[in-house]
């Protein structure tokens, strides 16, 4: 069946605070004096589905693109499909209105949740709006448990009240307070995770803590222009943190080249070599299983605050027992830079250096991706805003002479709206074909000069 043929009669309409003791009662609780153990880190396997569940700041198609890259680049043997669930303006209950239709539908194993900038109201905090927000949130994790799949909640991003000062609509006492109400959200929902046993990723932290040292030397430095919307440099920040908070750490391709009693001896991590006949030329050829991490170049300082390439590729290639002496490395043919016998020795790290065929090839697979969310998923996510807006209409419509009226535009809207959306995802999977294509690896000859 596919995903949007949910019939709107099927929608999960959300709790009221009363339900929330109900609610909570649904995920089994330990025994007295003992805990859950907390998930393990994500185990993507070929065929999964991983969800962004999210409001304006997932709607932005850009932290999800770019772990999206990570991920295709990484694990380029596995088949993943994502599907980007934010709108705009979103809270937790807004979230359930659309689960059925946005999210269970595509039949996820994993499900990332980023809430709670919209459910604070954007006010100094009040008991009974973070109410409204563990009610909704309660239901929501576990409606995802109800699912079978595996919920990754996430931390409310910054509120940026710097930046907001600075901008023409500044709002206190909204700007001093609302930064600290975002904390005490994702600090209860840490708490709800480790209840659960979920995985959980810090949003809140990275965000905050690189934005206080950059303005250590540029008082007005900010990634938050609007004080709520990251963007590409934050949205690298979050990307960075969802990838370490939640999947394996491991390394792009390593390569050990050493002598041993005369003979040139080669090692290779995440990759195998598939000719070494040039050994005694110094040339080897090696296949890695994986592309380093690459993003389109708005992202570039970003994924330097980050050192998102050391820290989340670490593509290197290390030479000892050379002689005394500078050398030229080139992959299949082409000068990628000159180091000395002694940087070679100690391990140089080629995945940032854009002169790699592997930087290349994974740069081809970041701008078909962002194609991809640009030219199809920001459509659809405006699709479900549209459609939020008519719902709502029809929501405040119950009760009075219009209701009937108000239900059938909505329902005629929303199947107008399936087809197009249906359209859409034909498109964007259609790239996605292209960039399955585009991320395999090959084979790449390394060869070593010597060189004055």
């Amino acid at each position: 069946m596919h995903p949007l043929r949910v019939a709107t009669a099927a929608l999960t309409l959300g709790c009221s605070l009363a339900s929330l003791s109900s609610l909570s009662a649904q995920t089994p609780a330990p025994a007295a004096g003992t805990f859950l153990p907390i998930a393990q880190r994500i185990d993507l396997k070929d065929g999964d589905t991983f969800v962004f569940l999210g409001d304006s700041i997932t709607h932005q198609c850009l932290y999800t693109q770019y772990v999206e890259d990570y991920i295709y680049t990484r694990y380029p043997e596995r088949r993943i499909r994502f599907h980007n669930a934010g709108v705009s303006g979103d809270v937790a209950q807004n979230a359930l209105d659309r689960f059925d239709e946005d999210v269970a539908a595509y039949q996820p194993k994993f499900i990332s949740i980023l809430l709670g900038m919209n459910d604070g109201s954007y006010r100094p905090f009040e008991q009974v709006v973070f109410d409204r927000y563990q009610a909704g949130m309660t239901q929501l994790l576990d409606r995802i448990q109800t699912l079978g799949a595996a919920a990754i909640p996430m931390t409310p991003t910054m509120h940026d009240a710097r930046a907001a000062r600075m901008g023409p609509r500044a709002s206190e006492p909204r700007d001093t307070y609302y930064n600290g109400v975002l904390s005490l959200y994702g600090a209860w929902l840490r708490e709800m995770a480790q209840q659960r046993g979920l995985g959980f990723v810090d949003m809140y932290g990275p965000l905050n803590q690189i934005t206080l040292d950059q303005r250590r030397s540029a008082p007005d430095w900010t990634m938050i222009k609007d004080a709520v919307h990251p963007g590409a440099t934050g949205q690298v920040v979050m990307a960075a943190a969802l990838i370490a908070d939640a999947f394996p750490k491991t390394q792009v391709c390593g390569i050990t080249v050493s002598q041993k009693d005369g003979k040139w001896l080669v090692n290779v991590s995440n990759g195998k070599v598939t000719d070494r006949s040039e050994l005694d030329k110094g040339a080897v050829t090696v296949k890695s299983n994986a592309l380093p991490w690459v993003l389109p170049a708005d992202a570039n300082e970003g994924y330097k605050l980050v050192h998102a390439g050391h820290r989340m590729s670490n593509e290197k290639l290390t030479v000892r027992n050379l002689a005394t002496g500078s050398y030229e490395v080139r992959i299949d043919g082409t000068p990628i830079g000159k180091w000395t016998d002694a940087q070679l020795s100690s391990g140089i790290e080629i995945e940032e250096n854009a002169a790699t065929p592997q930087y290349q090839q994974a740069l081809k697979v970041a701008e078909l991706n962002q194609r991809r969310n640009r030219e199809f998923y920001a459509k659809i996510r405006g699709e479900y805003a549209a459609l939020k807006g008519q719902r709502n209409k029809m929501n405040r419509a119950a009760g009075t002479p219009e209701e009937a009226a108000t239900k059938a535009d909505f329902e005629k809207h929303h199947a107008a709206m399936t087809e197009r959306v249906k359209a859409l995802l034909e498109g964007a999977r259609a790239l996605e074909d292209e960039i399955y294509k585009t991320n395999q690896p090959v084979p790449h000859r390394f060869e070593l000069v010597a060189v004055q």
